[in-house]
């Protein structure tokens, strides 16, 4: 919750203090669909939505799915997932409601509507188990799923994941998301977007403007910015405490010291509820790196799926 917070809440702070108070329309699928979808066969309908789904790599080999943040689309994973293609089967999909996603017809953004959306997904696409990899809120739900669903567990990799209630907020209650967040839903100019995304690395000099254009036309996406904040809205933290021991899978937490959204000190609380679980501290790096530092992330979760020991700080 603090990470969604955080970024609705500079991104309407740098609107209003700028006094670049204007409307922002959405942009037409078709504009978006012609620069960011791949092959119009990665629309697939997923109980009675449609989802956009990358599925790449041998369809025999260990399955990798992979869940991204709050405001993200699965293009956050795509150095990752062209690495590791030839080896694996890696499955990224757009949460309900962002990136290419279109909103969910049943309004119902909890995190247990996602799950069972995304079991449906691999029923449908013969994965009987596979490692789940979730970013940020992706990670919030990854672990959720993993507590739940045991036996569709190979191994979990969580990114700086949310779900610890930061201050002002509650367990077991819907979050209060301000007025002034809701106007995102008219404005929300390109401008306002970079300090929010260089907020998300650790060296804000690696962010170049195609990602940024990316997270904004992909916001812009029809119905997308509604999606957010309702998914914001129906979120009902759970205390952790209660939920992480359940998870039977090997976990591998990755995470960025210099994370300004979720702090790396939350690790330390991962570490000592999960009963098997292992720690990267990545020194230079911040809340995505994955995208800000493809190769260097990449190492040990490799490592990680060849069952050796490249982690810092292991349990």
């Amino acid at each position: 919750m603090k990470l969604g917070t955080i970024i609705l809440g500079v991104t309407l702070a740098v609107v209003l203090l700028g006094g670049c108070w204007f409307y922002t329309p959405d942009k037409s699928r078709a504009v978006l669909e012609k620069a960011y979808l791949r092959d119009t066969s990665d629309m697939v309908e997923v109980a009675g939505m449609q989802l956009h789904v990358r599925d790449d790599g041998p369809k025999d080999a260990p399955a990798i799915l992979m869940l991204h943040g709050f405001g993200s689309s699965l293009h956050t994973f795509e150095p990752w997932a062209q690495a590791l293609k030839d080896e694996y089967r890696v499955v990224r999909i757009d949460l309900p409601g962002s990136g290419l996603s279109p909103p969910d017809p049943t309004g119902d953004y909890t995190d247990a509507r996602t799950i069972t959306l995304i079991l449906v997904l691999l029923d449908e696409l013969g994965i009987a188990k596979t490692t789940l990899v979730g970013n940020s809120i992706g990670g919030r739900i990854a672990w959720n799923m993993a507590a739940d669903h045991p036996e569709r567990m190979d191994k979990l990799v969580l990114i700086s994941p949310d779900g610890f209630a930061s201050p002002g907020f509650a367990y077991g209650e819907k979050a209060d998301v301000p007025a002034m967040m809701q106007a995102m839903r008219f404005t929300l100019p390109k401008g306002a977007i970079r300090p929010n995304l260089a907020a998300s690395y650790g060296d804000p000099g690696r962010l170049n403007e195609a990602t940024v254009k990316r997270y904004h036309d992909l916001m812009l996406a029809p119905g997308g910015r509604g999606a957010l904040l309702e998914r914001l809205q129906q979120t009902v933290l759970t205390d952790p405490a209660t939920r992480l021991p359940l998870i039977k899978a090997p976990v591998l937490l990755l995470w960025g010291k210099k994370d300004r959204l979720i702090p790396f000190s939350n690790s330390a609380d991962y570490i000592k509820l999960l009963p098997d679980s292992r720690l990267v501290a990545l020194p230079k790096l911040g809340h995505v790196p994955m995208e800000e530092a493809p190769a260097q992330s990449l190492a040990p979760f490799k490592a990680f799926l060849a069952g050796q020991d490249e982690t810092a700080g292991e349990k």
